[in-house]
């Protein structure tokens, strides 16, 4: 790949950013294309991130992604969000229009269509789903689901408080249970949602009992380090389909790179080694 004086930019802003697999998502991308063009990390502190976001339009910048902890602290310096970005008080994908900057998130985009490419037979509409979480991956995924048509959906998390404050907030069929009636909730259940941070790699085991869940419901983990968390392994052997996390990642990531370098790119299984690989 070569770079030009008309190379288009982009990056991901988050603090810190060396651990984000982004960098390497879009240069595939880039490179697959031969897009004259590159994507950097932008470590950014978040007492400086709105004057960082309001200083990249003016460094030719097309727009960046938002990862941890800048999702929230961004809207201050959007002139204009996207549906999703309002309804979910967060930010994950900015673009710039000359001066104007653009939020907008993805995530919920991102997740169903992980699913629907990974789980294709899968009908929303066909039953309940069960989130456990109730941060802004919760929210984002309830909000999907709920726009998807599923027709009930049951939040479970640890802090009883917060996902009564989350199903307050929603518009659409969602319930708050309590952490211990987890297992419970899972009967005629169409889908578990893990978006918690249990099962993740130097975090605790997530505690359920899948029993109750009926052997054609659909368990993804939003977690992708490891790839296949206890919770994917248990419910792949009891035999229900699995969807891993990565490719929530991979495919919240395809409006931006659209928006920023004018091509479409696909979600394939070699981006999803090359991702994957250290």
């Amino acid at each position: 790949m070569t770079l030009t004086g008309r190379s288009r930019l982009a990056g991901v802003l988050g603090w810190p950013v060396a651990h984000s697999r982004s960098p390497r998502l879009h240069g595939y991308w880039l490179a697959q294309h031969g897009i004259d063009g590159a994507y950097v990390p932008l470590p950014t502190a978040p007492e400086d991130v709105v004057d960082g976001v309001r200083a990249l339009p003016r460094l030719g910048f097309m727009g960046a992604n938002v990862t941890v902890p800048h999702k929230q602290g961004v809207l201050a310096a959007c002139d204009r969000l996207d549906d999703h970005a309002r309804r979910l008080g967060a930010v994950n994908t900015l673009v710039f229009d000359g001066p104007t900057v653009e939020g907008r998130n993805t995530d919920g985009v991102g997740f169903l269509n992980n699913l629907r490419q990974g789980a294709p037979d899968w009908d929303p509409t066909a039953g309940p789903a069960v989130v456990l979480g109730a941060g802004g991956a919760a929210r984002a995924v309830v909000v999907a689901l709920s726009d998807a048509g599923v027709p009930a959906i049951r939040i479970a998390n640890r802090t009883r408080d917060k996902a009564d404050a989350l199903a307050r907030a929603l518009d659409g069929p969602v319930t708050a249970t309590d952490w211990d009636a987890k297992d419970a909730a899972l009967d005629g259940a169409n889908l578990l949602v893990n978006t918690t941070s249990l099962g993740m790699t130097g975090h605790g085991p997530l505690p359920i009992d899948l029993t109750a869940l009926p052997g054609t419901a659909l368990v993804n983990d939003i977690v992708y380090q490891p790839l296949e968390t206890d919770l994917l392994a248990r419910a792949r052997a009891r035999g229900n389909p699995v969807v891993d996390g990565i490719g929530m990642l991979l495919h919240q990531a395809v409006p931006g790179f659209a928006a920023w370098f004018g091509v479409r790119p696909e979600v394939t299984e070699a981006l999803r080694d090359f991702v994957l690989q250290d």
